[in-house]
C-alpha cells in the first residue's frame, strides 16, 4: 500500500441553478488573454446536449482516454510510436468551430454614433481574426436551459441508443446542469501522452499541472484528454488547463468557482488513495470501475492507513484533513457522489451527486422506488453519464436523496415518518441528519476543508519524479515518453 493524498471536488447537480458565476469568474482570473478568448477551465453545460466542445463525450471520434489490451489500460489515442508517427499532424483534436469563435461588439459605434433617425447597431466582429461576422453562430453555453432544436441536442452520446421520441415535446423534456473542469485525475491520459514530460501530477496534492518551460506545444494531451479540458494557446504556442487555483489551494482557501458559486453546491475536501492499486484498477472490467475506484479511496480513520500515510510522507495534516473530508463523506461514506464518465479509465477526481428531477403527483412515501423510476430524467442517461451504465447505484442514491426529503420533511411538519422509507433507501436517522446539514446548510468551513502545505516536507528525490506522474516506483512507467 502506497498511501497518497488528492484534494478533490464534489459538485451537487441538485443544487446547480445555472448561472454561470463560476465560468465567469475562472474566466477573469484565468483566460481573460490573448490566444485563450475562446477557451473556459471550467464552463456549465445543459444536459441532455452535446457540450463544449462539441460532442466531447463522442471517443470513438476523438480517442480520448484509455483502453484494455492484454489485460492492461494503454492510451486510446496510441502507442509512442503512432503518436510520435502524428506528432506534427495532431489529427484528433478539436478545431476552433468544435469551440466558437471568440467575438466580441463594435461598442465604439454605439458611443459615437451621430444623431440619426434609427439607433445605432452594435455589429459583431471575431476577436480571433479581427473581421466582422454576419451572425453569432455559436458560443460556449450555445445549449443553454435546452436552446435550439433537439434535432441538434439529441446527437448527446448519452442518448445513443435510446428511443428519445418525444423528448422533443415539452411534457416529456428534461434538462439539467453539468458544471466541468479538469478532472485532475489520478491516471491521466494527458500526462502520459506528452511527448515533453510537461504534464505532471503533484504528489502533495494531486493537481495536475503543466510545466510551461517543457511544454513544446504538441498538442497530444489534448487529444489524449477525454474530456476535452485541455486548451492551446497559439498566441504563446502552448498548452494550458485548469490548475485547480493551487496557489489559493495551498493558502487554505478554495478555488475562485467554488468561493464564487452562488448555489454553493460545490465542495472541497481531502481523500487518501492507495496509488499501488491504480494500474490494475484502471484496466478493471467497464462495469466494475466505479466499485474500483470507490476501493481506492482509503479510510482515514483506519490507523494502519494513517501509519501508512507518514511513512510515504503524507503530512498529519492532511490526514486530519481527511477525516474532515465533506467529500469523503459524499463519494464513500454515503456513496451519492459519482466520478464522470469512469470508463474513460482515467479515474477522475471531480464527482457529481446526481439530480433529482419532478415526480408529478405521485404519493412518493407509498410508491417510493416507483417514483424514482419514474423521474423526468431517465435513470439509464444519469447511469451513462456517470456509472458507466451501472443503473443501481444511481438508484440507491436517488433514493438516499429522496429519503432525506420525505424525512426532514417529516421532522419539519410533526408527521410520522415510516421506517419503511429509511429502510428501503438504507440511510438511519443520524446518517440523514448530517446528509442535510452537509447538503443543505453548510458553513463554509464544513464545504470546503483545505489543509495548507505542511510548513517542512520530507526530501525527497525530485529528479527521480520526473517520469513517474507524480508517483514513485512502477507507476511511472504509465508515462509513454519517460518525461524525458
Amino acid at each position: 500500500m502506497k498511501v497518497q493524498a488528492q484534494i478533490c471536488m464534489v459538485i451537487n447537480l441538485d443544487k446547480c441553478i445555472g448561472c454561470l458565476t463560476c465560468s465567469v469568474t475562472c474566466k477573469n482570473v484565468w483566460t481573460s488573454r490573448k490566444g485563450m478568448e475562446y477557451a473556459w477551465f471550467n464552463n456549465v453545460e445543459t444536459k441532455p446536449g452535446i457540450g463544449y466542445p462539441k460532442k466531447w463525450e463522442d471517443q470513438e471520434k476523438w480517442q480520448g482516454g484509455w483502453e484494455v489490451k492484454d489485460g492492461k489500460a494503454v492510451l486510446r489515442h496510441g502507442s509512442r510510436p503512432t503518436i510520435l508517427g502524428k506528432l506534427f499532424s495532431s489529427p484528433r483534436q478539436p478545431e476552433v468551430k468544435d469551440y466558437y469563435e471568440p467575438f466580441t461588439f463594435d461598442f465604439d459605434t454605439l458611443k459615437q454614433s451621430l444623431r440619426r433617425k434609427t439607433a445605432p447597431t452594435a455589429r459583431p466582429y471575431s476577436i480571433a481574426t479581427g473581421k466582422r461576422m454576419d451572425k453569432v453562430e455559436d458560443g460556449p453555453n450555445w445549449e443553454d436551459n435546452l436552446a435550439g432544436p433537439f434535432a441538434a441536442r439529441s446527437a448527446d452520446p448519452n442518448l445513443k441508443g435510446t428511443d428519445t421520441v418525444g423528448y422533443e415535446e415539452f411534457e416529456a423534456s428534461f434538462m439539467f446542469y453539468l458544471p466541468r473542469l479538469c478532472e485532475h485525475c489520478l491516471h491521466p491520459s494527458c500526462a502520459a501522452s506528452c511527448p515533453s514530460g510537461a504534464i505532471y501530477k503533484r504528489s502533495e496534492d494531486g493537481v495536475v499541472l503543466i510545466d510551461q518551460d517543457k511544454c513544446r506545444g504538441w498538442r497530444q494531451c489534448i487529444s489524449a484528454c477525454p474530456y476535452k479540458k485541455i486548451n492551446f494557446n497559439p498566441a504563446r504556442n502552448k498548452s494550458e488547463k485548469c490548475i485547480f487555483c493551487y496557489p489559493r489551494i495551498e493558502s487554505g482557501e478554495p478555488t475562485i468557482c467554488s468561493e464564487s458559486c452562488v448555489g454553493r453546491v460545490r465542495y472541497l475536501g481531502v481523500v487518501l488513495f492507495d496509488a499501488e492499486k491504480i494500474e490494475a484498477y484502471s484496466a478493471a472490467p467497464e462495469n466494475e470501475l466505479y466499485e474500483r475506484q470507490l476501493d481506492l479511496i482509503l479510510d482515514p480513520f483506519d490507523p494502519e492507513v494513517q501509519r501508512a500515510a507518514l511513512r510515504d510522507g503524507v503530512s498529519q495534516n492532511f490526514i486530519d484533513a481527511a477525516q474532515n473530508s465533506p467529500t469523503y463523506k459524499l463519494m464513500k461514506e454515503w456513496k451519492i457522489a459519482f466520478p464522470l464518465h469512469p470508463e474513460y479509465r482515467t479515474l477522475p477526481m471531480v464527482w457529481y451527486v446526481p439530480p433529482l428531477s419532478p415526480l408529478g403527483h405521485q404519493d412518493v412515501p407509498e410508491q417510493f422506488f416507483a417514483g424514482i423510476d419514474d423521474m423526468r430524467i431517465p435513470l439509464e442517461y444519469l447511469a451513462r453519464l456517470l456509472t458507466a451504465g451501472d443503473q443501481k447505484v444511481i438508484r440507491e442514491a436517488l433514493g438516499k436523496l429522496v429519503a432525506l426529503r420525505i424525512y426532514m420533511r417529516g421532522k419539519t411538519l410533526g408527521d410520522e415518518i415510516s421506517p419503511d422509507i429509511l429502510e428501503k433507501a438504507g440511510v438511519t436517522p443520524e446518517e440523514l441528519t448530517a446528509m442535510y446539514k452537509l447538503l443543505a446548510i453548510a458553513d463554509y468551513k464544513d464545504r470546503f476543508v483545505i489543509p495548507t502545505a505542511p510548513a517542512v516536507r520530507e526530501e525527497a528525490e525530485l529528479f527521480a519524479l520526473r517520469t513517474g506522474l507524480g508517483f514513485e516506483g512502477e507507476d511511472k512507467e504509465n508515462g509513454l515518453f519517460g518525461g524525458l
